[in-house]
């Protein structure tokens, strides 16, 4: 038996020297790979691991958006500067102030817009001014009234006459004069009995003052804003 052992020694010395090289050419071979040795499109997406390619290692847009699950970019990885100016809004839903806007749908404080809650709103007749939110008449009545018989003339336009402060606030407006006579405003100054009362007027300075209802004085009416 002994005899046989050494007869196969030296054939089981080389099949190990054989194995022994043959695995350390193939760790030797493992260890020498790396990106440059693989083939382009010959590994396929799902043979990584995810998160093992960093994001600075992707050519820009080698990714198209379709590929991307919702919520994966954020803001923070956005780089605003490469964003493009956004198109100016036509409308604008629930804005506490639309300035310069179209359309201002359910705005509370709209300034300057063209339309509101989605109708044009302004003054009608080439003689209205807006004033405090308002259409104002920019010239008084041609003719001298009692004060009831002004106040029923705006009425019957679907108007009213003006404050007395507001009416001196308006006459400070650039191309307002008020009548040389003072005019009639819809503040009672003094009343003492049954038709008999006295109004407040406004000057032509912007001076508060007073007047019997029953004398003529001219007047201008404020209506509200038409669509």
């Amino acid at each position: 038996m002994g005899r046989g052992f050494r007869r196969q020694a030296p054939a089981l010395a080389l099949t190990c020297v054989a194995l022994v090289a043959a695995l350390g050419g193939t760790v030797y071979g493992a260890a020498k790979i790396n990106g440059r040795a693989i083939r382009v499109k010959s590994l396929p997406g799902n043979r990584l691991a995810p998160g093992s390619i960093p994001g600075n290692r992707l050519k820009p847009g080698a990714i198209r958006g379709s590929y991307l699950l919702p919520g994966s970019v954020t803001g923070v990885q956005i780089d605003t500067a490469t964003l493009g100016q956004v198109p100016s809004a036509v409308h604008a839903d629930n804005a506490d102030s639309a300035r310069d806007a179209e359309t201002a749908l359910n705005a509370v404080d709209a300034i300057d817009a063209e339309r509101v809650n989605g109708y044009s709103a302004g003054c009608e007749g080439p003689g209205a001014r807006l004033f405090a939110g308002a259409c104002w008449e920019s010239e008084p009545s041609k003719a001298a009234v009692s004060a009831p018989a002004a106040a029923l003339s705006c009425a019957t336009l679907g108007g009213e006459l003006p404050d007395a402060l507001a009416l001196a606030a308006f006459s400070q407006q650039p191309g307002i004069v008020l009548a040389a006579e003072e005019e009639w405003s819809a503040d009672l100054a003094t009343y003492t009995s049954l038709n008999s009362y006295s109004v407040v007027t406004v000057s032509t300075a912007g001076e508060v003052g007073s007047a019997l209802s029953t004398a003529a004085k001219r007047y201008r009416c404020v209506t509200p804003l038409v669509g």
